[in-house]
């Protein structure tokens, strides 16, 4: 009936009003920047982007001059940096996950407090001491892939153990003992039972890890630099100049730079409400 869900219940009218304006505020700031993206600069200092219809003023010139500015190397350097960013923190997250819900050792309960502690301390008190350490005094590899890689795996592996046991803790764990009596070792149970049952919350995990390292500015400019292994996050905020000049280009280059993005997300957002919200019952 079109008066009622799918489970039965019946529909609320408030709610069909209510999202849909919802979705639209949502959007409005998008359509801005898209529209603005296709306005020449006098054109978008001038007037609003509403009113762009009978005021003109469009160009492609804002991605022309993206296009021709060598996006293709900033843009690969992201995509070696976001992917190993996201698999690593993940994958060392599932084990630690599992230990913590499926094994006995001394001080488990302490140290998963201790690992969610962690992520109430803001990330720039550590940035610091990670340049000295990653540093030409310490282990010499800043400005190299492999230095931010170490710190996204860092900074985000106490979100994806809490996230990843608070699922693994709504498994049935029948299924773990029954692995147990047939021999099989903790291995072994991991990566056949375990993980494969884990895949929604490992799936919206890492959409979630992927977007914020993708976007993220601050790290990579600091510990990546703006030389030849820059970020497109760094790239389009270098064409930024100091007194706001080139801020047409950076509309272009914004949603040049979410294609990616947000492909993976329409690709796994079957897996991210799912996937963060099971675990949210049970810890």
């Amino acid at each position: 009936m079109k008066g009622t869900m799918k489970d039965g219940r019946r529909r609320s009218p408030l709610a069909m009003i209510t999202m849909p304006l919802l979705v639209i505020l949502w959007c409005i700031p998008t359509i801005g920047l898209l529209v603005t993206s296709f306005r020449t600069k006098e054109a978008a200092a001038t007037s609003g982007w509403w009113t762009a219809l009978w005021n003109g003023g469009w160009t492609f010139d804002n991605y022309a001059a993206q296009l021709s500015g060598g996006m293709g190397t900033p843009l690969l350097n992201s995509v070696i940096v976001a992917v190993p960013a996201t698999i690593l923190p993940i994958m060392f997250a599932a084990f630690a996950a599992y230990a913590f819900t499926f094994m006995d050792f001394r001080g488990k309960d302490l140290l998963f407090i201790a690992i969610v502690a962690v992520m109430v301390v803001p990330i720039q008190v550590a940035f610091a001491p990670m340049l000295d350490l990653l540093g030409p005094r310490g282990l010499g590899i800043n400005g190299q892939f492999v230095a931010v890689w170490l710190l996204h795996t860092g900074f985000g592996m106490p979100l994806a153990i809490y996230t990843l046991r608070n699922y693994m803790a709504t498994l049935p764990a029948s299924v773990v003992e029954s692995a147990k009596i047939d021999g099989a070792s903790h291995f072994q149970t991991f990566w056949k039972l375990v993980a494969p049952m884990s895949s929604p919350a490992i799936a919206a995990f890492a959409t979630l890890q992927f977007l914020w390292v993708w976007n993220d500015l601050l790290i990579a400019k600091l510990f990546l630099g703006g030389g030849a292994n820059r970020t497109v996050i760094v790239a389009q905020q270098q064409m930024l100049g100091t007194q706001g000049q080139g801020q047409e280009i950076l509309t272009a280059g914004a949603f040049l730079t979410m294609i990616i993005p947000m492909l993976v997300f329409f690709g796994l957002q079957r897996f991210l409400v799912r996937g963060m919200t099971s675990g949210a019952v049970k810890g």
